[in-house]
């Protein structure tokens, strides 16, 4: 469904007017509605946010609230399949704006992760393999996961998963982020030998059977936009820069610069890693830029953060989520109308609760 142009009547209005009116809207919904926001969202969103977290701790805040007929969630589009998945019948989940996506997650197609499965079944055997997903996917391939047996994942939480992953299986198929597949895998001590990259748009995903049987992981060819733009020679800039400051990055990021940090972290980690640090200690963050800019702003008295990027890196995907668009959709549910409700099918949200249920009960 395409995303519908906002009214004038939203989109001439003041900052001001557009905060004052999102606010009054809020408090006439009351508890019937929960609002969600993840940490990338940029400041005049997110301070309307019941809950602030990462996609693993929202994916667990969806069902704190049975008494809310409706959840907003402020992200992006796999995030609001998967609460709409993991919510009580009588919920609904709304997305702002259909539009924000995420280029991750599109970067794996159901129709070419069966292929994938396909091909490597043939040369392992079925039982030989466990799919893993990372939460930055479609309702579909965290199905597909869930039917075959396997489990979602989180950049909180990939190391738990994919310890559970190897307890049931000697390897793991995992997608669609090979820098998180990779440098968990790692330092869970796995070679990077014996983690193969499988490119979709190449015959057998470019890889030998042979190094399909020496594989521990089978990586996904697909990367986040954002965290790819860090490299190796911005940690060694800041570190010229400030004396002492310590690095800390996403495990999104490569390979490269994840060996370089000091510590690698999800979202969430990276503000609990920060916020427990001695005062005074200055830090280099490698990861989305509303998320960085805001901790500058809320930690600048104990805790010096500065952008690992000079140039920064802004998610412009969970960018689309603005002040319009919330109030657009809150103003409706008060007028009795439902705007950008994301719906799974039964059928495909039955797997997907199966490999999501599994990421809870891990975890």
């Amino acid at each position: 469904m395409p995303q519908a142009a906002l009214p004038e009547a939203v989109t001439g209005l003041s900052p001001d007017a557009l905060q004052q009116r999102i606010r009054d809207a809020r408090a006439a919904l009351g508890r019937k509605l929960v609002i969600l926001g993840h940490h990338y969202q940029r400041d005049e969103v997110i301070c309307h946010a019941d809950f602030r977290g990462d996609s693993f701790k929202l994916a667990q805040h969806a069902q704190s609230r049975p008494e809310a007929d409706t959840i907003v969630f402020c992200g992006v589009h796999f995030m609001a399949e998967s609460a709409s998945v993991l919510a009580a019948p009588h919920q609904r989940v709304l997305l702002p704006d259909l539009d924000a996506g995420c280029s991750m997650a599109d970067m794996a197609e159901l129709s070419q992760v069966e292929d994938c499965w396909d091909t490597i079944s043939e040369v392992l055997g079925a039982d030989a393999i466990l799919p893993v997903t990372y939460m930055n996917s479609s309702a579909e391939l965290k199905a597909f996961v869930g039917d075959h047996g396997g489990a979602v994942c989180t950049s909180s939480n990939a190391g738990a998963v994919l310890a559970w992953a190897f307890a049931r299986a000697p390897r793991v198929l995992f997608f669609p982020d090979q820098h998180l597949g990779r440098n968990t895998g790692y330092r869970m001590g796995i070679p990077l030998e014996q983690m193969p990259l499988w490119d979709p748009c190449e015959t057998g995903g470019g890889l030998a059977p042979a190094e399909l049987r020496l594989s521990r992981i089978v990586l996904w060819k697909g990367h986040c936009s954002v965290h790819a733009r860090f490299t190796p020679e911005m940690v060694d800039e800041r570190r010229a820069q400030i004396p002492g400051v310590q690095v800390i990055v996403h495990p999104e990021c490569r390979f490269e610069v994840a060996q370089k940090a000091d510590a690698i972290g999800s979202t969430e980690g990276i503000l609990k890693t920060v916020r427990a640090s001695p005062a005074g200690t200055r830090w280099a963050v490698g990861t989305e830029l509303n998320m960085v800019s805001r901790m500058a702003r809320e930690l600048a008295a104990t805790h010096p953060v500065v952008s690992l990027d000079d140039c920064f890196c802004m998610c412009s995907t969970m960018f689309r989520i603005d002040p319009p668009h919330l109030l657009w959709v809150l103003e409706g549910l008060l007028q009795g109308e439902i705007h950008n409700e994301v719906r799974v099918t039964s059928e495909v949200a039955r797997g997907a609760r199966l490999a999501l249920d599994r990421m809870l009960a891990i975890t």
